[in-house]
């Protein structure tokens, strides 16, 4: 979202570089997502139990939907202009609601983790706080930054 605001290049170019950047973090997703059911099975732990896996499953499903319906409408063959302008505000409006329930969670990762494992020691719940802490920080600068105009 934020090469649009960032790249002060040609428009098509920042396209591509949203486009690849996002089709790295598909795969990625995918991955992680393929990781983590392999592991459970190898450790015959139960999947889909908690708030974090239901969520983590949510977003890259909506994702990997945003992905499909963006390329075919924006770049490859690309829906008639007038068709695009309606669809822009769609389009941003679940990309920053994508972008938010991946902050979600990476916070109720955090909790999860920190609930697991018992830490009830002060310097590691410092480290988690902390970094819950700043996540949130991260997302509410991405989203001022992203709905500001750009100067």
């Amino acid at each position: 979202m934020m090469i649009y605001k960032c790249v002060p290049e040609k428009r098509r170019s920042v396209k591509v570089v949203h486009l690849l950047l996002h089709l790295v973090a598909l795969v990625a997703g995918v991955l992680g997502i393929t990781a983590i059911f392999n592991s459970k099975k190898e450790a015959h732990l139960p999947d889909m139990y908690t708030l974090h896996s239901w969520l983590g499953i949510s977003a890259i499903c909506l994702f990997g939907l945003q992905y499909i319906m963006g390329f075919f409408s924006y770049f490859f063959p690309g829906a008639e202009m007038s068709t695009r302008a309606s669809l822009m505000p769609w389009h941003r409006f679940l990309g920053m609601a994508i972008f938010f329930l991946a902050v979600a969670i990476a916070e109720t990762g955090l909790v999860q983790y920190f609930q697991f494992l018992h830490l009830f020691r002060s310097q590691e719940a410092l480290i988690v706080n902390s970094t819950a802490l700043l996540l949130f920080l991260y997302a509410l600068f991405v989203a001022l930054s992203v709905t500001l105009p750009r100067t």
